[in-house]
């Protein structure tokens, strides 16, 4: 079982493309695997026949089992198959092998997610610097999804991937330290539900970025009545119409760019400050959240971003997306406005030092020139990493940032 996502710890094997006897190519899809985020193909990059699948349909691995024996026709994978399948009535594949006949009768070791786009040639389209980068770290350049022109894997791609782990291990060894509440016992009528493979990774996450990243907060009330008309005139006569996520993204992008340290990260000693405002949206599931990821929204125009971002929500909501498509966003918005929630705080999600929490819109009487007036306005709170980004810094990005909101012709300026 390969990792397939950056924080997959085990795979559920929803399908299998593949059955026992059938030749098998490097990149054929042998199956399906549900990682914590999403179902995604499983590539091999073994070569050879099918001979055994030891993880069936349903079945869980954890990331480094065997879930199957390729090889040639007639080897005997007897021994293979004692250590390789699970005992009776557990979910989690048996121990790979410590040592293996020969290449081709070993388990495959080193399926791929499908996600690098190839040249005619067969070669991985990336940068020479991204090859030195990923060779050095250990990272294979198949798994990844290129954000450079045509799908190529750049420098960038490899920052954004390699800039999470430390941090998390970081805090994984930290948030270990910290003294765990006692089990309770269920009382008469409790319901005991178990705690799904999403849900372990959002607490884990969530309590290393509480517990590494101190957090303080900022919030201020925007003025919305000029963009919601400006919002609405844009709309008018358009089938789909623009979402104000896609408003806030574009203009959260122009105040990264002013104020280039809130889209940093915290790199061990160092800090990273991203060339491109990479803009996730925090997403709900029916048993967690997801935050896919609109890349370089500095770049891109109001109407691109919003028919990226729509792509990305329907295909969250559907768990097909692909790990580069949620991890690794520099700067964070969490929208709870439809749900009728005024005001916040978030938890930051890291590698990204900042994350802003948005209320809903509601009328409000305003004084204006000593006057009583009503307008439409909204609450926006700033959660920042302090080793990052010092008071000053985030008070000076969310004033411009409620400015641009206020009046939406700045962010052109």
């Amino acid at each position: 079982m390969m990792a397939l996502s950056p924080t997959m710890e085990t795979g559920t094997l929803a399908r299998w493309h593949k059955k026992e006897g059938d030749i098998v190519a490097s990149g054929d899809v042998l199956c399906e695997v549900e990682t914590d985020k999403a179902t995604m193909d499983y590539e091999s990059s073994a070569e050879g026949t099918l001979l055994k699948i030891l993880l069936p349909e349903g079945g869980q691995a954890k990331v480094g089992d065997p879930i199957a024996i390729v090889g040639k026709p007639g080897e005997d994978i007897t021994a293979l198959i004692a250590e390789g399948t699970p005992s009776p009535g557990t979910r989690l594949a048996g121990k790979a092998p410590a040592s293996a006949p020969g290449p081709k009768s070993t388990p495959a070791a080193h399926p791929l997610v499908p996600t690098a786009v190839a040249a005619a040639s067969g070669r991985i389209k990336s940068s020479p610097l991204a090859r030195k980068i990923a060779q050095a770290k250990g990272i294979d350049l198949r798994s990844l999804r290129g954000s450079g022109p045509n799908g190529r894997i750049v420098k960038r791609d490899l920052e954004n991937l390699a800039g999470a782990p430390s941090a998390a291990s970081a805090g994984a060894r930290a948030a270990s330290q910290l003294p765990t509440a006692p089990l309770l016992q269920p009382g008469p009528g409790d319901e005991v539900i178990p705690v799904s493979r999403m849900r372990q990774i959002i607490a884990r996450r969530l309590t290393e970025s509480m517990y590494t990243a101190p957090h303080y907060y900022l919030t201020v009330a925007v003025g919305m009545d000029e963009l919601l008309a400006a919002r609405a005139r844009l709309n008018a006569g358009r089938e789909k119409k623009i979402t104000l996520n896609a408003f806030l993204m574009t203009i959260a992008a122009r105040a990264l760019a002013r104020h280039p340290r809130v889209n940093s990260s915290w790199n061990g000693e160092t800090l990273l400050q991203h060339s491109s405002a990479d803009i996730g949206l925090a997403v709900a599931l029916p048993d967690g959240l997801i935050t896919p990821v609109v890349r370089d929204c500095g770049r891109k125009g109001i109407a691109a971003i919003d028919a990226e971002l729509s792509d990305l929500v329907e295909r969250a909501r559907a768990g097909k997306l692909a790990p580069p498509e949620y991890a690794g966003a520099t700067f964070t918005i969490s929208n709870l406005g439809a749900a009728g929630i005024d005001e916040f705080t978030a938890i930051i999600n890291p590698p990204g030092s900042a994350i802003l929490a948005v209320g809903s819109v509601r009328k409000e009487p305003v004084v204006e020139n000593d006057a009583v007036v009503v307008r439409q306005r909204m609450r926006v709170t700033l959660s920042c990493d302090h080793r990052i980004i010092d008071g000053a810094v985030g008070a000076a990005f969310l004033r411009e940032l409620a400015d641009m909101l206020e009046n939406p012709l700045l962010a052109l300026a």
